[in-house]
C-alpha cells in the first residue's frame, strides 16, 4: 500500500528541454497533483564532460515559466557521490555485483563471437565469478614496469584496471505491468551484466536512477518509452537491494507533424523558445496535456481541471503527432481570455526586444486590449504593436503606390482638417469624421480607410481605422496625415 504518491522529473542538461520533455514533467506532475502526492526535480548532471550550466538553466527557467513546482530542494545528482559509491559497495559486499578487468579488445571478441553464433552481442560473464586482477611480476625501473603491465595483460598502458558490474539474475523473468504499456515481459538471458561504475568509479546511469528513486522514496516513474529498455535492468538492481520498485508509465514520444522524427524546427528546440515566440504558458500546457490524453471531446481545461481529470492509465500508447496550427489556437484563446493588465506586460517586454522604446499613447492596456483579439502569439501582437510607438520617414512602397494616390487628396485633407477640430478624440466621434469625409467625396468607407492605414501606420494592416486613430493619438495622426498629403503632392506635381 502506497502511503504518498511521489513522481519526479530527471532531466540530463547536456542539451535542450523540448517540449517531449516539457510533457512528461506535466503528466508526472499532474499524476501527483491529482493524488494529493509530492512531484520532485531531479537534474541528473553527472556526465560533466556534457553538462552545462546553461542547459540547466534553462530547466530550471522553463518549469518556473511553466508553473510546474516541485517539492523540496532541486535535486542535483553530481552532489549525491556518497550515496552511489555506497550503494554500489552494498552490491559488492553481497555478491550482486563484481569487478570484471576484461580489455576493450576481449569484449570486442566477445561480442563479435556471440554475433557469429547468431546471438546478441553482449558480454559473457568471464569474471563473474570471482576472477581476480592479474598480479605482475616485480620490477625496480618505473618504465620497466610499465612496459610489464602492458605485456602482462595484453592491453594499452592507459588501459583501466576494472569496472563494477552488476550480476543480473541468469534466468527468470522481469514483469513490468507499465501504467501504459501494458504488461511487459522480459527474459533475464536477454540482460547482461551492465556495468554499475566505469573505470574511473563513476556510476553508470541505471545504478544512479535506482540509488535516487529509492533514496527519494519515488513511487511512480513516469518518462518517454525510449526509457523502456532500461526498465528491467532497473527492477534487477532493485530487487537486488532487497527493495520494491516503483511502478512504471513510459509515456510515448512525440512525433512531427508528418508522423516523422521531431525535429528543432518543428517544434523540438528549447521550452524556452515558446516563451520567445510569444506563447503563452497556460496555452502550452493546455496543448500538451491533450497530445496523447483525452477527456471526451473537451479542447479547453483549466490547470485545475486537468489536476482532477488526468488519468494516466488513459495516456495513449502510440505516439502522437504535432499539430503547430492546433498550439496556435489555443494561445489564441488564452490571449482573448486573458487580462488586459497581463498582456500589457508581456507586450511591453516583448516591444522592449525587438528595440521599441514604449512612450505612448496609446497606453499599453489600451492598446492589449485592442490587439489580442486579432493576434496568435505576443511576437505578432508586438510586431503589428511597432507602429503605434515608431516614427517613420517612409512608407511602405508598394502600399503607398496603390493606395496614397492623388485621387484620395481631397478627401484625406478634409479629414485631416475635421479631426484637428475634435473636442473629443475617441473612436465614435472619428469614425463619423471619417464617414462624413467619404460621403462628401462621394467614396465608399473602405476607399479612404485604407489610404488613411498607410498614411498613419505606413501600411496596409492595423486594427479598424477607427480605433488606430484612437490609439495612436492626435498628435501622432495629424503629423503622419501631414507626412501622406506632402507624399500625394508630390506625385500630383509629377503627372
Amino acid at each position: 500500500m502506497i502511503d504518498k504518491v511521489k513522481t519526479r522529473f530527471a532531466p540530463s542538461p547536456t542539451g535542450d528541454l523540448h517540449i517531449g520533455g516539457i510533457r512528461t514533467a506535466l503528466f508526472a506532475w499532474l499524476f501527483a497533483k491529482r493524488h494529493q502526492g509530492e512531484f520532485m526535480l531531479r537534474i541528473e548532471d553527472t556526465d560533466r564532460r556534457r553538462t552545462t550550466d546553461a542547459a540547466t538553466n534553462v530547466i530550471l527557467e522553463g518549469m518556473a515559466w511553466l508553473g510546474l513546482d516541485h517539492a523540496r530542494d532541486v535535486v542535483y545528482q553530481s552532489r549525491r557521490t556518497a550515496i552511489y559509491e555506497t550503494t554500489i559497495q552494498r552490491l559488492l559486499d553481497e555478491g550482486q555485483a563484481y569487478h570484471c578487468y576484461c580489455s576493450k579488445e576481449e569484449l570486442e571478441a566477445m561480442r563479435a563471437d556471440a554475433v557469429s553464433k547468431g546471438e546478441k552481442p553482449r558480454y559473457n560473464g568471464k569474471c563473474r565469478d570471482g576472477v581476480q586482477p592479474p598480479q605482475l611480476p616485480p620490477l625496480d625501473d618505473a618504465s620497466s614496469v610499465a612496459h610489464a603491465t602492458r605485456e602482462f595483460l595484453d592491453v594499452p598502458e592507459d588501459q583501466p584496471k576494472s569496472v563494477v558490474r552488476f550480476k543480473n539474475p541468469p534466468d527468470g523473468e522481469v514483469v513490468i505491468d507499465d501504467l501504459i504499456q501494458g504488461r511487459v515481459v522480459i527474459d533475464n538471458r536477454e540482460l547482461d551484466d551492465l556495468i554499475i561504475a566505469r573505470s574511473d568509479d563513476s556510476p553508470t546511469y541505471n545504478l544512479t536512477v535506482v540509488a535516487d528513486d529509492a533514496d527519494m522514496g519515488i513511487t511512480h516513474v513516469i518518462r518517454g518509452d525510449d526509457h523502456l529498455n532500461n526498465t528491467p535492468r532497473q527492477v534487477n538492481i532493485f530487487k537486488a537491494l532487497g527493495l520494491t520498485p516503483p511502478k512504471y508509465a513510459h509515456v510515448p514520444l512525440i512525433l512531427g507533424p508528418d508522423g516523422g522524427k521531431l525535429s528543432k524546427r518543428q517544434g523540438a528546440a528549447s521550452v524556452l523558445e515558446y516563451k520567445n515566440q510569444g506563447f503563452l504558458p497556460e496555452a502550452l500546457l493546455n496543448y500538451l496535456v491533450r497530445l496523447g490524453w483525452s477527456h471526451g471531446d473537451q479542447e479547453i481545461f483549466t490547470l485545475d481541471e486537468m489536476i482532477e481529470l488526468f488519468d494516466i492509465e488513459r495516456v495513449n500508447k502510440s505516439a502522437a503527432a504535432l499539430n503547430p496550427e492546433k498550439l496556435a489556437w489555443l494561445n489564441q484563446h488564452y490571449l482573448r481570455e486573458s487580462a488586459p493588465e497581463k498582456i500589457a506586460g508581456l507586450l511591453e517586454a516583448k516591444l522592449k526586444e525587438l528595440g521599441v522604446d514604449v512612450v505612448g499613447p496609446p497606453g499599453l492596456v489600451e492598446l492589449a486590449k485592442v490587439q489580442k483579439e486579432r493576434v496568435k502569439t505576443i511576437r505578432e501582437m508586438a510586431e503589428q504593436s511597432r507602429l503605434f510607438y515608431i516614427n517613420f520617414a517612409a512608407f511602405d512602397e508598394a502600399a503607398a503606390k496603390k493606395h496614397l494616390r492623388p485621387v484620395v487628396l481631397e478627401a484625406m485633407q478634409h479629414v485631416k482638417e475635421s479631426l484637428s477640430r475634435l473636442e473629443k478624440w475617441e473612436k465614435p466621434a472619428i469614425h463619423d469624421v471619417i464617414n462624413s469625409s467619404a460621403e462628401k467625396h462621394a467614396m465608399k468607407f473602405g476607399k479612404i480607410a485604407q489610404p488613411l492605414r498607410v498614411a498613419v501606420t505606413g501600411n496596409t494592416v492595423s486594427p479598424s481605422i477607427d480605433i488606430t486613430l484612437q490609439l495612436l493619438g492626435r498628435d501622432k495622426v495629424l503629423s503622419r496625415l501631414a507626412l501622406a498629403l506632402e507624399y500625394i503632392g508630390r506625385r500630383l506635381s509629377a503627372v
